[in-house]
């Protein structure tokens, strides 16, 4: 088996070389009076309403557009504040989807009625000036800017204005106050999130609605705990506030009773091993392995705990401190982990509110722990428009301190009739690797829950074994407590076994997380094509962690990493073997980034997008360029230009996981090797927000070639690196297990 080389050099950087061209209307659209007038009319109902309604200091609207739009497609001077780009004042963005199925972007805005009334008034001079020298009607001339006279003056308007007034006309189709409140939330207690106004969540309900909120109910300066009554109060007065609600109470999904056998267990005691932090409902000191675990109980003094409190997160503990024991099948190579466990929960029922908070205070103060698993979930579906509190607090966390999260992905109700349900909070976490669970015949198990998440995002990251009964032979053993051993099936038990790979890789291989997801990712999509993506993600994480960070011997497996903070990061000096005049591989490779992500952005949750250009590097117009492996020409100096809802199908627009891979053909012939017989990695950078600003964004990438022929060309694609001034690092695990060991040990000082 093949060792996982670690590259190391320099990236070369540039910054975007594009500029704006003239205006011109999308292809093949027509903008007429019509259409104008109507959205003043739209824009003057909005304006009428906020001066008679709550006093919030402007005022919330709604752009329904016609498709899912790029950013370069938005509204660039309707709601406009002065000079200001109108991306400043978006608070929001979903998806509405037809009756045909066609999805569409919304955004809503909060604008000063000054912006709404420049803008009426900007409609109807526009609509006049179409009528009159325009014949009515406005359509694209194959791309070519529409012919603007200086009779535009003649209404006071400058050509560019006229002009991009109609673009933003061709693709906006209504504007509107939106004030739909899902029914379920008035029912119950729920976490309620406020459009961005100025003013914070609970000065706004308590000056301008009476609802006398405490401190202790806010978690944000957008979110708040609401009661019922409070809720209804709401609704009533002012439901075009209300961005996104969710009911707080959270329950566990009952799965079988465990079914125990008794046998005496011994184990050493605990050295040096890494931690891991464990999130969940509270644990028996009694189990035979407490001395590896380091409990904590986070609920209140005055609760009860009872022995079902218990079982869950004692079983997921055990899996991560010593889970092969009682799954020999399931060895993973990673030895044993010591725990740090936080009893956050009792069985049953628990407040999405309370966990959020405590999550928030442990991970700040147990900061030298870097991979937490939080097997936690809820019965009721994400919203496909909007995160939930708790994944996006997990996302948080995970930027802000360096962390990675595994979750579970949920799991169905027992109930005789499952139908599909989408995952459950917090599986709609981004940032974290959410994990679903498979039979050992590798089939999604029974109780399987699916992605996507926000109506576009691939989640679940990856499955693994986590049982499906009812054969004892078809559960995962785990310890709940005593001598017991328990048989157990849930996505809760599969996502510590992916937990401890992580923190193998991280921990003790001194991988950072960003690769080491990569990894993760990498080995469990493989070679094959996706299946069954929305419940097995990008697949099955093979079983022995040597799997994920070895590789065949006619594979070469190699990981770079970096940070991008221009436009574009590349490099085109990786020099992959060639046998005569050809590159006899099959090709994949996996990028992961962490991005800075904002709730109240809805759908556009991610801030920066990374996109990966990876392939044979050739000459075009005298300079050098990348022929990416899946045709991705986004950025290219000749693209042709990719719609905005194909660019997410097909290259992950957006999406924080990018694997491209090819499928190994036999029937398949060697590449043409390119005059330069180099291959060239490209990382190009895209931001949301208005001022273009770029994130500084760590990055992982993973690239695996195959040979055709099953040749193993490791020590020649070594050996080229060296010579073209790459540092190449062989991931030899028993080497860093050792480097892990002797960096552990306590010297005695003289």
């Amino acid at each position: 088996m093949n060792e996982l080389l670690e590259l190391k050099g320099h990236f070369e950087t540039r910054k975007n070389q594009a500029f704006g061209g003239p205006v011109t209307l999308p292809k093949g659209s027509r903008v007429t009076v019509n259409h104008l007038l109507r959205l003043r009319n739209d824009l003057q109902g909005v304006l009428e309403k906020w001066k008679g309604d709550l006093d919030i200091g402007g005022a919330l609207v709604s752009v329904h557009y016609t498709r899912v739009v790029a950013k370069s497609n938005r509204i660039g001077i309707l709601l406009s504040e002065g000079s200001a780009s109108p991306t400043f004042s978006i608070r929001g963005a979903k998806f509405d989807r037809t009756a045909s199925g066609e999805i569409k972007h919304v955004f809503t805005h909060f604008v000063s009625f000054e912006a709404l009334e420049q803008s009426i008034d900007r409609l109807a001079r526009a609509a006049a000036l179409v009528r009159r020298d325009y014949g009515g009607a406005v359509a694209d001339s194959d791309g070519q800017p529409v012919a603007v006279t200086e009779a535009s003056r003649d209404f006071g308007l400058a050509k560019t204005s006229f002009l991009r007034i109609l673009r933003d006309a061709a693709f906006v189709e209504r504007f509107d106050v939106d004030e739909s409140v899902d029914e379920t939330v008035l029912a119950d207690r729920s976490i309620i999130s406020l459009y961005q106004t100025g003013q914070d969540a609970r000065t706004l309900l308590n000056t301008k609605l009476g609802l006398n909120l405490s401190q202790d109910k806010v978690l944000n300066e957008t979110t708040v705990l609401l009661d019922p009554e409070q809720i209804r109060h709401l609704c009533q007065k002012a439901p075009a506030l209300v961005a996104m609600a969710v009911r707080d109470i959270r329950e566990i999904v009952p799965m079988d009773e465990p079914k125990a056998a008794s046998s005496a267990i011994d184990i050493p005691k605990p050295g040096n091993e890494p931690i891991v932090g464990v999130i969940d409902t509270q644990f028996d000191t009694n189990a035979y392995f407490a001395e590896w675990v380091d409990y904590r109980n986070e609920l209140l003094p005055d609760i009860m705990i009872h022995p079902q409190d218990r079982f869950h997160g004692t079983g997921v503990s055990s899996i991560i401190v010593d889970g092969p024991r009682g799954n020999p099948e399931l060895e993973d190579g990673c030895g044993r982990f010591r725990v740090r466990h936080f009893g956050v929960a009792s069985a049953g029922q628990f407040s999405a509110f309370e966990i959020i908070k405590s999550i928030r205070r442990i991970v700040t103060e147990n900061q030298d722990i870097k991979v937490w698993n939080l097997s936690l979930g809820s019965m009721v579906e994400v919203r496909p428009n909007f995160i939930s509190p708790e994944a996006a607090e997990l996302d948080r966390l995970q930027k802000e301190y360096d962390v990675l999260f595994v979750v579970a992905g949920t799991n169905l109700p027992l109930h005789p009739d499952r139908t599909p349900m989408r995952l459950g909070a917090p599986a709609d976490s981004l940032n974290s690797v959410v994990v679903n669970s498979v039979g050992f015949d590798g089939s999604p198990a029974p109780y399987t829950r699916v992605g996507p998440v926000l109506s576009f995002f691939n989640k679940p990251d990856v499955s693994y074994y986590g049982g499906t009964g009812p054969s004892l032979s078809d559960c995962i053993v785990v310890n709940e407590g005593g001598p017991c051993a328990s048989y157990r099936q849930g996505t809760s038990y599969a996502a510590p076994w992916i937990a401890r790979k992580l923190a193998y890789m991280i921990c003790t291989l001194g991988l950072s997380r960003e690769v080491a997801k990569a990894l993760l990712v990498d080995a469990a999509g493989g070679w094959t094509p996706r299946t069954d993506p929305e419940r097995i993600g990008y697949g099955i994480v093979p079983r022995h962690v040597s799997q994920i960070v070895g590789t065949p011997d006619d594979e070469i497996r190699f990981v770079l990493s970096g940070v991008s903070e221009e436009y574009e990061t590349y490099t085109y000096e990786l020099p992959v073997p060639t046998s005569g005049d050809t590159h006899p591989y099959f090709a994949r490779a996996t990028l992961v980034y962490f991005p800075w992500c904002d709730r109240n952005q809805g759908v556009d949750y991610t801030e920066t997008e990374l996109d990966v250009h990876f392939g044979r590097v050739q000459w075009k117009n005298g300079k050098p360029a990348i022929k990416a492996i899946d045709d991705n020409t986004q950025g290219d100096t000749d693209d042709p230009g990719t719609w905005e809802a194909d660019a997410r199908e097909l290259f992950r627009k957006w999406d924080n996981v990018k694997r491209v891979a090819e499928i190994p053909d036999p029937k398949a012939r060697a590449r043409k090797a390119y005059e330069s017989r180099l291959w060239g990695l490209s990382i190009r950078s895209k931001a949301r927000n208005a001022n273009g600003q770029r994130d500084r964004l760590s990055f992982g990438v993973v690239v695996t070639l195959k040979e055709m022929h099953g040749v193993n060309r490791i020590d020649d694609f070594i050996r080229h690196c060296q010579a073209r001034g790459w540092i190449v690092n062989r991931i030899d695990v028993e080497t860093q297990v050792e480097v892990y060991n002797q960096g552990q040990m306590e010297l005695p000082l003289e």
